[in-house]
Order: C-alpha cells, then structure tokens, then sequence
C-alpha cells in the first residue's frame, strides 16, 4: 500500500539563502546580531536580487522530448546554482554566485532519469544532482568550465511512497521525496523512518543517501545507511537494482558503493528503507557541568553502556550560551529517550545518574514520558538548532563569518582534537581580521569508540573578500582534522570544499578502485564533475 500523495506549499523558500523566505531575520534584527561581533558593517547587505545577476541565454537546449522536463527559468536556475553553506550564501550577497546551471531538468520518473542523462551525454552537458539544495559542502553546483553546459537535475518532482510494507516494516520510497512529505505519507501506516537531520524540512531522502547523512539519533543508528535495504541507481551504463534483504554476506555490498557517492557515479531514484513504530514514550533532561572535561568523560560511560539514548548532545560552555542551555560558563548535556513500546523514564533516570557521577548537576523533572520536554535547557536548545541557520545567515549580511564544520575520531584524540580546533582555528581568525574569534564546540554523535565534535565558528569578515578568508580558516581546520587522524566530515559529506581533505584521507587502492568505478559507469563524466573523483 502506498502513501497518500504529498500536498504543496504556498510558503516561499529562499533561492539565496536558508529555508522559508518569510522566517528570515530583517534588517534590525540583522544589525542587532551584528553588533554583538567587532568588525561587522554598519548595516546589512542588502537581499540579493535575480535579476541583479545578469544570467545569460542557456547554452544549449533540450530536444522536443525533454522540453516538458526542463526549464531555462532564471529565478529557478539561480536557486540551483549552489547549496547553502556560509560561502554560497556570502557568494550569493556579493552577486557573485559563480556558474549558474543553463537548465533545470525535473524528472517525474525513472525513465525521465534515464533519456535525460542519454541526452546529456551525447551533448557533454555535465549534469549535477539536486535534492533540496541544502548541501553545506559545494555538492550541488559546478566549478570550472570543462562542459559546454550545465543541468541541475531536480528530483523533487519524484517524491511518493510508492509502496509500504506494514509486516516487515519497510517501504519503497522515490528519492525526491522531502523530509516532511516522506513522514506525511507514512503516518497512516503509524510508521516513521526517524531520520531528523538539521536540514530535515529541506532536503530529501535521495540526498540523505547520497550524503550518507546523519539524523535523529545520537547513539546507535546515527546514519542513513543503517536504514536501507535496498536502492535503485540509474547510471549511464545502465540501472544498478540491489535486492531487498533484511542482510547479506554476498561480496561486497552494491548499496554500499551508491551511499555517499554524491551523484559522481549514478542519480538514485528510490530506495527501500527500514522503517519503526512512532514513538509514544519520551523523556528528556539537561545536565550541567561545570568542567568540559568531566562531561566528556561522561558521555563515554553513557555511549558505552546499554542505555542507547536517542539524544546525547554535548554542549561546550560556548555552545550553551549561544543557545540560550546556560549562561553560567557551564557545559550543558542534552539528553532525550524515546521509544514505541515501553516507558523510557528509567533509562533517562539511569542516564542521569551516571552524568551525575562524573560532576553532572540536575535540578529537576525534565519532559516525561508522552509528552513533550519541559525543560527550560533542553527547550532552548531545541530551538536555537532549528533557527540557527536562519541567524547564520542574518550574520553574513553583516559579513561576520558564521559557519560549522564537523568531524569524528576515538575517545583518545578527542580531547586533544577539539583544543586544537579551538585554538588553531581562532588564531588564524584573529591573524587574519584584528578580531578575536569564537569557536564553540558540541558532540552531535557519540559512539562507544569514539565521538562527533562539531565546530561552530563566529569571526568578523574582511569586507568584499569573505570567501577567501572562509576558505582560509576552512583549511586551517582541515589541517587539524588531519594532524589528528579525524574524519573530515562525519555526515556534512565530501562536496567539492572537502575534498583536498577527503584525498588526503581515503586509502590510495580505494581510490584506484574509485576512479575504476566512475570510468566504468560515468565513461563521458558528465555526473557531478569534481566530486569524490577526477
């Protein structure tokens, strides 16, 4: 049985910027932001307009059977031009946005897929996989000029339930389909995919697969890929169909070489995914810490016992502030338990009382079980995650620096890791504009082995040359990342701003089988060129 079919908006998204047009920070709200950093402008760079940006004619055209399929539309290009990292957004302000796509192909089927990358081929049109456009790693838009043009192929016209498995909790689902449109559909059946990444309301299921995104849960399944089962690819050299299984120890897994390929050697069209119960029993607390240290230790004993709970962020005493958790230099532990079938108030007690042994301080019932959580720590935090997109970009109208990088690695760098990243990155702030830097850090995902600092970085710009000072730090903290043996990125994905870091990175015979790989099924390289692979 399927989904019911999902129901558009009358709501506006941003083609510059983050989300809903209408939830931006004005003018005032912008300046008062900005004035809380040294360094800022005096007032906002104004919001950006189309038809400031001079697009050129397309250089090509589809043919007659495409046409219903493709759009030369300027306003629509623009918004596919780029993701929405702190560089795109700044580029987008200064009207320098880079190579907009000549077209903008929306696919309503399989077979769409398929003629238009025939098609693209045989014009050496480079085509760039789009899902919600949220990517923060330059995923989504084209550098260089190697193709004659560029298309931007838009899946989110492919965003059913085609199928839902009640029995084996599992369903069949088009890769356009948007975070919220997918859990619409899957209500009436009680079932949810639970897969609540930031960028949840803006971005798809294709692109959480492709991305190898991070979601909901802090603890356990804390990526896409623990939910797939099964995806359909369609690749120049054909349409790769794995078989739908609950496991398999047959060779190397052909999923496993789509998840994370960002659209460099096929466009994925749907996927089956494993599905569970909507929750009914929650509860949640904060946890106070006066020494970072101690709440590390902490969250290790939490992500190496048996309680699994489904929240388990730590915020430094930065990170607390700015989130409104604490403003008394402490660090602020965010917990939350969930679950279908049982109350959840003895694993949050637990929780609470093994923080509590390592120097935690908790004053009090927080959310209880059905409904929602009634802490003033937890409810702060909660909604600054939500609007801190919209204010990061409120801060580059004042052309302050506001942007985040994340990463992972073993409990026995991560002390180090994140002393380093504070100090390497805001001396080269500091070096680079006369300003002092803030860099905060919390753990997003934590694992028995290790953890995901994730790195929040406030800095006045250098007017007109923000980019290039962004793209200074960038590398600054890619060295670190490095220097420490961490990941690059721990769900954010490669794109095109982390891949010198990714090269660096990734095991020279893998790569070797990589480049294999995208020859074999990419042979003209018109999928997203500069990703993963030259």
């Amino acid at each position: 049985m399927a989904g019911t079919t999902p129901q558009p908006t009358s709501r506006t998204r941003s083609w510059w910027g983050w989300g809903w047009t209408d939830a931006h920070p004005d003018d005032a709200e912008c300046a008062a932001m900005g004035s809380l950093l040294p360094g800022t402008l005096s007032h906002p760079l104004p919001v950006p307009r189309v038809r400031d940006l001079g697009i050129a004619a397309p250089a090509v055209e589809p043919p007659a059977s495409l046409a219903r399929l493709v759009t030369a539309d300027p306003a629509d290009r623009a918004a596919h031009a780029m993701g929405k990292a702190y560089r795109d957004v700044i580029r987008a302000l200064r009207g320098r946005p880079g190579r907009i796509p000549d077209l903008v192909a929306r696919p309503a089927a399989e077979r769409d897929v398929a003629d238009l990358l025939d098609w693209a081929g045989d014009r050496q049109v480079a085509v760039v996989p789009y899902g919600g456009g949220s990517s923060v790693t330059g995923g989504v838009e084209y550098r260089g000029d190697a193709h004659r043009a560029v298309m931007s192929l838009d899946l989110t016209a492919m965003g059913r339930v085609l199928e839902v498995d009640t029995e084996g909790r599992a369903a069949r689902i088009q890769a356009g389909t948007l975070g919220p449109s997918l859990e619409d559909q899957l209500r009436p059946h009680g079932l949810t995919l639970r897969h609540f990444p930031q960028s949840f309301e803006f971005s798809t299921l294709g692109g959480w697969l492709a991305t190898r995104a991070g979601g909901h849960y802090a603890t356990g399944r804390t990526h896409i890929d623990d939910f797939v089962q099964s995806l359909r690819v369609v690749t120049p050299a054909g349409t790769s169909s794995s078989w739908r299984l609950p496991a398999s120890g047959a060779g190397p897994s052909p999923d496993r070489l789509f998840l994370g390929s960002e659209g460099a050697l096929g466009i994925i069209t749907e996927a089956w995914v494993r599905l569970q119960e909507r929750p009914r029993h929650k509860a949640s607390a904060a946890v106070a810490f006066a020494g970072f240290q101690d709440a590390l230790r902490a969250v290790r004993a939490l992500a190496q016992s048996d309680l699994s709970p489904a929240n388990c962020r730590l915020l430094d005493a930065g990170e607390a502030a700015l989130s409104g958790a604490a403003r008394d230099g402490s660090a602020v532990l965010v917990l939350g338990f969930e679950s279908a079938d049982e109350p959840v108030t003895a694993r949050l007690e637990r929780a609470v009382g093994l923080a509590r042994s390592h120097g935690g301080r908790y004053g009090g019932t927080a959310g209880s079980d059905g409904s929602p959580a009634g802490d003033t720590a937890v409810s702060a935090w909660r909604s600054a995650f939500l609007r801190m997109p919209y204010l990061r970009d409120g801060l580059a109208r004042m052309g302050a620096v506001a942007e985040t990088f994340e990463t992972a690695a073993t409990w026995d760098r991560i002390p180090a890791l994140i002393d380093a990243v504070r100090t390497e990155v805001g001396e080269a702030a500091l070096k680079a504009t006369g300003h002092p830097a803030t860099v905060n850090c919390r753990l997003t995902h934590v694992y028995p082995d290790g953890a995901a600092p994730y790195f929040t970085v406030l800095a006045a710009g250098r007017a007109g040359d923000e980019v290039a000072l962004w793209d200074d730090l960038k590398a600054v903290a890619g060295e670190v990342l490095h220097r420490h043996r961490a990941t690059i990125t721990h769900h954010h994905a490669v794109g095109r701003d982390h891949r010198p870091g990714y090269d660096r990175q990734r095991p020279e015979p893998f790569a070797l089988a990589l480049r294999a790989a995208k020859g074999a099924l990419d042979p003209r390289g018109i999928l997203n060129p500069g990703v993963l692979v030259d």
